[in-house]
């Protein structure tokens, strides 16, 4: 199981799934047009994408 945690409180969510499929999303990165890594979380199945959680102003980092 895919666990996010929080480095600066420990705060952790479990896994997060897809809603139209029910799989759970795959951790990635994008690169915008400026050359910036933003962690975001996808379907495997390709029905999208959503920014990756974030928790004390910083991205959440994946454990599992």
């Amino acid at each position: 199981m895919a666990v996010y945690k929080c480095e600066v409180c420990g705060m952790s969510l479990g896994t997060i799934t897809c809603g139209t499929c029910e799989k759970e999303l795959a951790h990635d990165t994008i690169t915008t047009d400026d050359g910036e890594k933003i962690a975001v979380s996808k379907c495997p199945d390709g029905h999208g994408m959503v920014k990756s959680p974030m928790c004390c102003g910083q991205d959440m980092t994946r454990t599992g």
